[in-house]
């Protein structure tokens, strides 16, 4: 039996959308990988890296929310190539973190045993003073919990809700195995790396006009 040739892979994006963001940037498309930046080649997942970062910009969901609220998120182009590797390059970083697992959870500690079962989900502030002094814990009992978790991480939103919370929430009564317990605390991990990166990418958005300005500019770089 023949066996029918392997269908290469194929970006998903329109004639019109390659053909705008290759002449904004004077840049060649290929049709698979990153293409490479020393022969001013863009691939899919380059653009889908800076796809990906421009839609974690804090002022890019500011400037569109009402927008985003009823349709699908518009990608906004530029003319500037060093903009586009920069945001790219953050994109990858989000990407490995959202979509790959690569959050390092090892500052988030699970200290004391028990049934590990979770009982409630109730969040304790950092304490600075004392003998029970703590960088922010996250209870499932009287006695078990999640230790290191920043303020700022547990009321991260995304998408209308928050995650540190959430994934709690949805498995109240039941006992966490050691599995759950270790994507929990990359989990975390991956929330504050998140929120570190959308304010780097928010500062790289200024630094080359901020918005709409980096997004107008008609010089190629």
């Amino acid at each position: 039996m023949r066996e029918e040739p392997e269908e290469k892979r194929r970006p998903n994006f329109s004639a019109a959308f390659i053909k705008d963001f290759c002449e904004r940037l004077n840049v060649k498309f290929v049709l698979d990988g990153l293409g490479k930046v020393s022969k001013r080649e863009v691939g899919p997942e380059l653009i889908f890296d800076y796809a990906y970062a421009v839609f974690h910009s804090p002022g890019y969901r500011e400037r569109y929310a009402e927008f985003l609220r009823t349709d699908f998120p518009r990608l906004p182009l530029t003319s500037d190539y060093t903009l586009v590797k920069k945001l790219a390059a953050f994109g990858a970083d989000l990407v490995d973190l959202h979509a790959r697992n690569q959050a390092n959870g090892s500052a988030i500690s699970f200290p004391i045993k028990g049934s590990n079962e979770v009982d409630e989900v109730r969040y304790q502030a950092p304490e600075t003073q004392g003998s029970d002094r703590h960088p922010g814990r996250l209870c499932i009992k009287k006695e078990q919990y999640f230790e290191g978790v920043a303020p700022l991480i547990w009321n991260f939103p995304i998408g209308g809700y928050h995650p540190a919370e959430r994934w709690l929430k949805d498995r109240k009564g039941r006992a966490l195995s050691y599995d759950d317990k270790e994507t929990y605390t990359r989990i975390i991990a991956a929330l504050g790396e998140t929120r570190r990166l959308m304010s780097e990418i928010e500062k790289t958005i200024h630094k080359y006009g901020g918005w709409p300005k980096a997004f107008t500019t008609s010089p190629t770089k």
